[in-house]
């Protein structure tokens, strides 16, 4: 999807961009010229995933954009505060809030540790409410204001929950801040959308995942359809575009693109569902569908 410059000279604070979604995110706003701040915890190199806040900063800045990589960890409260004081130090505010940040451990009751029911709530869905609660007053300031969560459409059926009850509440926390937010924050004109994924979506972090391997990569799309899709939610009228649960080939579709093969890891090949969907109708679906586990 072409830049329309919709975002030039606008801030956006994205959790989790230090490489996956939220980066892609981050560069895609880069080329409008807007300034981005990088907001995760990788300051030193993973022995196993590539990138850090400083290599995502230095390709922010190569694609047009300013930035300011912080150390952030959703978890903690002083880390955030910090980091949002430095972004309005530095850019003189906030316009856009990314929720990205997040967590997958698809266990069941019995195998999931409490530590690790910690671990995903805290950062899935009480981080977004964090981060969300700490910008609000500098959002209520922005111009065309956005928060936008990394988070799918509420839906309760069973199946949804079966085998991964504590990702499924983590992730569906993020989703009930969008219900609550939106309404709430409605008469101060700003957005607060979801937006999930139809399909599986490749990234280096799927390497800590288990049950990967090339041929269920090839079921993926990039992370540039929600690259695009989350380009297109930010450039709208914040006071009329609120509440919605988007889903990223519905929003590329309403932007003129209807070619969605250019988002194929490999072109031709059936995709994998991601998780909290019905698949589109007209999708080809692999055959083989995934159960990801992810490594204690």
């Amino acid at each position: 999807m072409i830049n329309t410059g919709k975002l030039a000279g606008k801030t956006l604070f994205i959790t989790g961009a230090s490489r996956g979604i939220g980066k892609a995110i981050a560069l895609k706003a880069a080329k409008d010229g807007a300034n981005v701040v990088i907001a995760a915890k990788t300051s030193e190199p993973h022995p196993k995933l590539p990138g850090t806040i400083y290599t995502a900063a230095e390709e922010v800045e190569k694609n047009g954009g300013q930035c300011l990589p912080c150390v952030v960890d959703v978890r903690k409260e002083s880390q955030v505060v910090s980091a949002v004081e430095k972004a309005v130090k530095t850019f003189g505010g906030i316009d856009i809030l990314v929720n990205n940040a997040s967590i997958v451990s698809l266990t069941g009751t019995a195998e999931t540790s409490m530590d690790k029911y910690d671990l995903l709530n805290s950062i899935n869905a009480r981080g977004t409410y964090l981060c969300s609660k700490v910008c609000l007053p500098h959002l209520k300031n922005g111009t065309n204001p956005h928060i936008l969560n990394i988070s799918p459409p509420l839906n309760f059926e069973p199946k949804w929950f079966k085998g991964h009850v504590a990702y499924s509440m983590a992730k569906y926390g993020m989703s009930l801040c969008v219900l609550g937010m939106a309404e709430e924050f409605k008469a101060d004109g700003i957005a607060v959308n979801a937006l999930w994924p139809r399909t599986a979506i490749w990234t280096v972090s799927m390497d800590m995942l288990g049950g990967w391997n090339e041929s269920t990569i090839k079921g993926c799309r990039s992370v540039d359809i929600m690259a695009d899709a989350a380009y297109a939610i930010l450039s709208k009228d914040s006071q009329s575009f609120t509440g919605n649960y988007c889903v990223d080939d519905v929003i590329v579709r309403a932007e003129g693109i209807n070619d969605l093969e250019q988002y194929a890891c490999v072109k031709g090949q059936p995709l994998i569902p991601d998780f909290f969907l019905e698949p589109d109708p007209d999708m080809e679906l692999a055959t083989e569908i995934i159960k990801l586990t992810a490594k204690e």
